[in-house]
């Protein structure tokens, strides 16, 4: 298990009958409100804290769901960061899992526009929007996810992080490790609201950094579709009058390049 605090990790399973997957993963606690909470950021800091999301994250996994999108409370209102489905509107990762939003579990599919226009708004960038059904929670159905064309159509979407070349991303790991962490914001640089540098956030390095040059053009003209999943385990809100109940987790199938032993 890692922590994954506002940065990202490239990581290998390394299981013996498993598939031996390799895929970079950012993920952050942050969320966007005011109070007393922990990991809370302003609505002024948004667009630089989450652009700190690196441009080849296969994965990204936010407590914060993105505006819009799985996001909505029982009312209809929709209360996701703008910031952050900006940001995932440049980024494309093949998988994009949030919570925060117990009302809006669920999923969605999100196919892009031409790469070009992701320097334009979310709007322009999402070319369609289809929301998936899940079984109600009562249900001893799996509650499956699948993007790799077995059960529903397969996500549109492989141009992975390590696309160029997967075993030289392998060789940056030592024969035991499974998951490398890569640098987060700087060290002198801090998150909390009473810190006088909370918005001098920097870029996170990309994956190019530590294997050279992962052609990025043609990994973003792979990166036609986004799945987007809202895994909230909380079925009802605090203070959970009635007592607490709990969703099941939910399963996705993805497909990802795999890894083999450097020689």
């Amino acid at each position: 298990m890692v922590f994954l605090e506002h940065q990202s990790a490239l990581v290998r399973l390394t299981g013996a009958d498993g598939p031996k997957t390799i895929f970079k993963v950012f993920g952050s606690p942050c969320s966007q409100f005011t109070g007393n909470w922990a990991f809370g950021y302003e609505s002024a800091d948004a667009a630089a804290l989450w652009g700190q999301i690196p441009l080849d994250a296969d994965i990204v996994i936010t407590h914060m769901p993105p505006h819009s999108h799985c996001d909505s409370l029982n009312t209809g209102e929709p209360v996701g960061c703008k910031a952050l489905r900006q940001a995932l509107s440049k980024v494309r990762p093949l998988l994009a899992v949030c919570g925060h939003v117990h009302d809006a579990r669920g999923y969605g599919r999100v196919k892009w526009s031409s790469p070009s226009s992701a320097n334009a708004g979310p709007e322009q960038a999402e070319h369609k929007v289809m929301r998936g059904v899940l079984p109600p929670r009562e249900s001893k159905k799996q509650n499956l996810v699948d993007l790799t064309g077995k059960k529903a159509e397969r996500l549109d979407n492989d141009g992975y992080s390590v696309y160029a070349n997967p075993d030289l991303a392998t060789a940056s790991f030592t024969p035991s490790q499974n998951a490398l962490l890569l640098p987060s914001i700087t060290a002198s640089t801090s998150m909390m609201p009473d810190s006088p540098q909370q918005s001098q956030y920097t870029p996170l390095p990309s994956l190019s950094s530590l294997i050279g040059n992962t052609r990025s053009d043609e990994i973003r003209s792979r990166r036609k579709e986004t799945c987007i999943v809202n895994a909230a385990i909380m079925a009802i809100k605090w203070p959970h009058r009635g007592g607490r109940k709990f969703h099941p987790p939910i399963v996705v199938d993805l497909e990802l390049p795999t890894w083999t032993e450097p020689e």
